[in-house]
């Protein structure tokens, strides 16, 4: 399988040259929110309004994938429903390390870890091979930047880039005001059937109501 949308939604976010991931918590929504995307594009996982239906178990042979399957099964309980919100908040905070050790494998980056005040691991993830986020950035630009066509798969990483607000890591080089317009547009496009842009609507409400509680837990 090519690299997942919560791959390319984590590279986007990663200094290329340090390593240091930027933006984490906003990061940790889209990540799950790629993995849940990508779930649904398997034909996985169905989400209709507030809850996600896990509908076929088989595996993809994607691990990254698989692996959330299996949590996603175990958090059911036996239900055969839960709640978009629930599960992307219980998943968020996992789903970083889950998709970092992926690129891991791919050798798409390397791990190295450092110690801070001498003492404490830090883990950071360099860039090892360039080409994957190079093509990722160059079909972003022509999509958002350039107005071609997105085909399915790249305006679902759009809507969830623009749902988690990170336009400033997707175009650091570009007017803000454009992008997010853009970004804006491509999400409420005819870019697919509507089961998927039902589900990335669903998920997005879900990311907007999961973040605005986790900042008023915050500010509490």
């Amino acid at each position: 399988m090519a690299v997942t949308l919560a791959e390319e939604i984590m590279l986007v976010s990663l200094d290329d040259e340090s390593g240091s991931a930027r933006q984490r918590q906003a990061v940790g929504w889209a990540v799950a929110g790629g993995i849940l995307l990508e779930l649904v594009l398997a034909g996985k996982v169905s989400i209709a309004g507030k809850d996600l239906e896990l509908t076929d178990r088989t595996p993809t042979g994607e691990e990254l994938l698989d692996e959330r399957t299996a949590l996603m099964e175990t958090w059911l309980r036996g239900r055969s429903k839960g709640r978009v919100v629930q599960w992307l908040t219980k998943d968020q905070s996992k789903a970083v390390a889950a998709t970092l050790q992926s690129l891991c494998r791919r050798g798409v980056v390397v791990e190295t870890e450092h110690k801070a005040l001498g003492i404490f691991p830090v883990h950071r993830y360099p860039e090892a091979d360039g080409a994957v986020e190079a093509e990722l950035r160059d079909r972003l630009r022509a999509v958002v930047l350039d107005g071609a066509e997105p085909d399915t798969r790249t305006a679902g990483l759009v809507a969830l880039l623009h749902s988690a607000k990170l336009h400033a890591l997707a175009f650091p080089d570009s007017p803000r005001k454009e992008v997010v317009a853009r970004m804006s547009e491509i999400s409420a496009g005819q870019w697919s059937d509507e089961a998927i842009r039902a589900a990335i609507r669903d998920m997005q409400a879900a990311m907007t109501a999961a973040t605005a509680a986790a900042i008023a837990a915050a500010a509490g």
